[in-house]
């Protein structure tokens, strides 16, 4: 079974930036796909965007095109999220998942993943 760990996390004003990590260990980072989901209080878990294990198929959410960008390290077992042009409607609690590479499709759906992080609090002041 893959743990999974986010860190990078915080504070921030509204049009700045953070770089989530998403650390990856107990078996090999490159047999997964990885996708960011995010909830915010009170509100459904949203999906962010994911990349395949290659990192030849991304795909990202409407609300977060052209702001983040999804990146990975097969040979750091670590993956990240790169978050510009934050809004303060981008709080929430951002979640690492992996699903099995054969997975790559239906990257949206949180329920093809298995294997979850604690999550990491980003707060946008405006």
């Amino acid at each position: 079974q893959v743990q999974v760990a986010e860190s990078g996390g915080g504070l921030v004003q509204a049009g700045g930036s953070l770089r989530l990590s998403c650390a990856a260990s107990g078996r090999t980072f490159s047999l997964y796909t990885m996708g960011w989901f995010r909830q915010a209080l009170r509100k459904e878990r949203e999906y962010v965007a994911a990349i395949s294990w290659s990192g030849d198929r991304i795909d990202y959410a409407d609300s977060v095109q052209g702001r983040f960008a999804i990146s990975r390290d097969n040979a750091q077992n670590t993956g990240y999220l790169q978050m510009n042009s934050l809004k303060p409607e981008d709080t929430a609690v951002y979640y690492c998942a992996l699903k099995p590479r054969f997975l790559a499709s239906d990257m949206p759906d949180p329920t093809t993943y298995n294997s979850w992080g604690q999550g990491t609090q980003v707060t946008v002041s405006s």
